[in-house]
């Protein structure tokens, strides 16, 4: 008998979780957004019994996690970069580890816009170097190196677009059509093998295929929730990738697919 009780008290837990992540998924979607704080008080659980439950959505692609909650899976294409940033962190940061290990003194390098090319830049204010030019159109990478004695900074004009603290336009590609890099680091929003490089932002993907094409080599930086996704603006063909460096998260039949077009991939 007791065992029978205990079977059903557990079932009726599991039922109870089960609703409170339906009705957590359906708030955040309405509202979105959702506080872990808040959540919490309204379904009178623990925060971190709240943590778990919206780490489980997050799994299914029910929503994304940010720092302190969660917000519906549409909205994460256009995040202000302050939230992009706690998203795949520890991913990010092996990826531009992986990244900044190729470059070499004296080069010319550009640094897309995006939180992984930040982390990037950050890699780069340690590097033992004496002189390295670092292009770049992001606000935030060019603050990041702006006291770093070792690099020479050079940032295009253009329209600054807010969320991403990134500059685009003609005159930003004016700006670029007279110069020349050795290596482009490029942060994507979404990459397709059968499509290509991907953006949400028309302008942006004007610049990133001219950044492309005066680049002798062009490294495309991204965490593997990227992968398999498509955006509105095609950038450039997977085949004009020289080496992607992503996560060992990303699916095998992606990377086999990205392989087969001629990309060097590194899993890291």
């Amino acid at each position: 008998m007791s065992t029978r009780i205990q079977d059903e008290k557990g079932s009726g837990r599991e039922l109870a979780k089960e609703q409170r992540r339906r009705a957590i998924r359906a708030l955040v979607e309405s509202n979105s957004e959702g506080n872990v704080a808040e959540l919490a008080r309204r379904f009178s659980v623990s925060e971190v019994t709240i943590r778990s439950d919206l780490a489980a959505l997050a799994d299914i692609g029910a929503l994304v996690r940010v720092h302190g909650g969660a917000l519906p899976p549409g909205d994460s294409e256009d995040l202000p970069i302050t939230v992009k940033q706690t998203l795949y962190h520890a991913e990010k940061v092996r990826i531009a580890t992986e990244a900044a290990g190729l470059i070499q003194e004296g080069e010319t390098v550009i640094l897309d816009s995006g939180t992984t090319t930040a982390e990037i830049a950050r890699q780069i204010r340690g590097l033992k170097l004496r002189s390295l030019n670092v292009i770049t159109n992001a606000l935030n990478i060019a603050v990041l190196l702006a006291n770093a004695h070792h690099v020479n900074l050079i940032i295009p004009g253009g329209v600054l677009r807010r969320k991403s603290w990134s500059l685009a336009g003609p005159q930003a590609e004016q700006a670029l059509r007279d110069l020349q890099a050795d290596r482009l680091f490029l942060g994507v929003d979404s990459l397709d093998p059968e499509i290509g490089l991907m953006t949400p932002h028309v302008l942006e993907a004007k610049l990133n295929a001219l950044m492309i094409r005066i680049a002798r080599q062009t490294v495309a930086v991204t965490d593997s929730s990227k992968l398999l996704r498509r955006n509105l603006s095609v950038i450039a063909p997977v085949e004009q990738v020289h080496l992607l460096i992503t996560d060992r998260a990303a699916a095998p039949n992606a990377v086999a697919a990205i392989r087969a077009r001629g990309v060097e991939v590194r899993l890291v």
